[in-house]
């Protein structure tokens, strides 16, 4: 078998110890799995990697869907793929930080059936509000009405325990308000609640509101972001009302545990590559979304972080799914 190259491993910015004798890598076809269908965000991000992907490694990169159980189909296929680099994991937040403690019967675990490759991208959380309440027109006049009347004022979500309903349930926690959660089966009918009146507010990934916010179908009150988002810059961070909150929907790229380290490595220093052609920046910048590289060790630590943050809210909130 051929030996990776002494150039690709030092162009991963890592040490990498390589065994012997080396792996060839990659060989034939390689698929990014994701847990979710056709046409959403994972999945368009997933398509827009894997064709920047393809004359990277010099083999064809194709992206599987396997849609279910709020991703964790699809994740438990990943860990039981060969571990040699040809099949990746296309993880975000809800599979890797909030699953491993809203699913009680989760079967697999992200800190030991996963290797972490490299972070792809954030997505910060916007919070809007539409026509149902014409006085709030700002983060501090929502936050005054759930205070001045508890579990009136209604958030939408697109399930229990999504990432809409615990950035919301964050939130709530850090303002010490009530508000009454209403969850709805996706994005779509939960945005359509919103804009029509039948539910107060709701958090969701900056770039799911640009368009209804442009018609003038409802407002960008805050976003979750260290700084404010091009698609709103009227709108504030939480941060800068005093919150502490800085919470977004990211993606990272993932292969089985015991994948090779030089593999990881090779792996790691071409979607790097990838994230920084134009055409990639573009589908992301499309999503409201920005590009965010790691190394593996910085991602493995993002993980358990947030596995700890979003855990304590399911907690605290009862939020589980059987």
């Amino acid at each position: 078998m051929n030996a990776l190259t002494r150039r690709a491993l030092l162009g991963t910015g890592a040490a990498v110890a390589l065994a012997s004798p080396a792996l060839a890598f990659p060989e034939r076809t390689l698929r990014i799995i994701s847990g979710f269908p056709p046409g959403g965000l994972n999945d368009v991000v997933s398509r827009a990697m894997a064709q920047v992907l393809t004359p990277i490694l010099g083999q064809n990169v194709v992206v599987e869907n396997r849609a279910g159980a709020g991703g964790s189909v699809g994740a438990t296929a990943a860990v039981r793929a060969t571990p040699d680099g040809h099949t990746l994991w296309m993880g975000i937040v809800d599979t890797q930080a909030i699953l491993p403690t809203a699913m009680r019967a989760l079967p697999y675990d992200p800190d030991r059936d996963f290797a972490p490759i490299s972070l792809v991208s954030n997505v910060p959380f916007a919070y809007i509000t539409g026509p149902s309440q014409p006085s709030i027109r700002d983060f501090p006049a929502l936050i005054a009405a759930a205070r001045a009347r508890p579990g009136v004022i209604t958030f939408a979500s697109w399930g229990v325990a999504s990432t809409s309903h615990l950035a919301m349930e964050r939130v709530i926690r850090q303002q010490g308000v009530e508000m009454l959660h209403v969850p709805f089966t996706g994005q779509a009918p939960a945005m359509q609640a919103i804009i029509a009146g039948q539910v107060d507010c709701m958090a969701l990934p900056a770039g799911g509101a640009e368009g209804s916010f442009r018609a003038g179908m409802l407002r960008v009150v805050a976003v979750a972001a260290k700084q404010r988002v091009p698609l709103y810059p009227d709108a504030p961070t939480i941060l800068q009302l005093g919150g502490t909150l800085d919470a977004g929907l990211w993606k990272a790229i993932y292969a089985p545990a015991r994948t090779p380290a030089p593999v990881i490595a090779r792996l790691n220093q071409a979607v790097h590559e990838a994230m920084r052609q134009p055409s990639f920046i573009e589908v992301l910048r499309l999503q409201g979304a920005v590009p965010e590289a790691s190394t593996p060790e910085q991602l493995a630590t993002l993980q358990r972080n947030e596995r700890q943050a979003w855990g304590d809210v399911v907690r605290a909130t009862g939020a589980f799914l059987e």
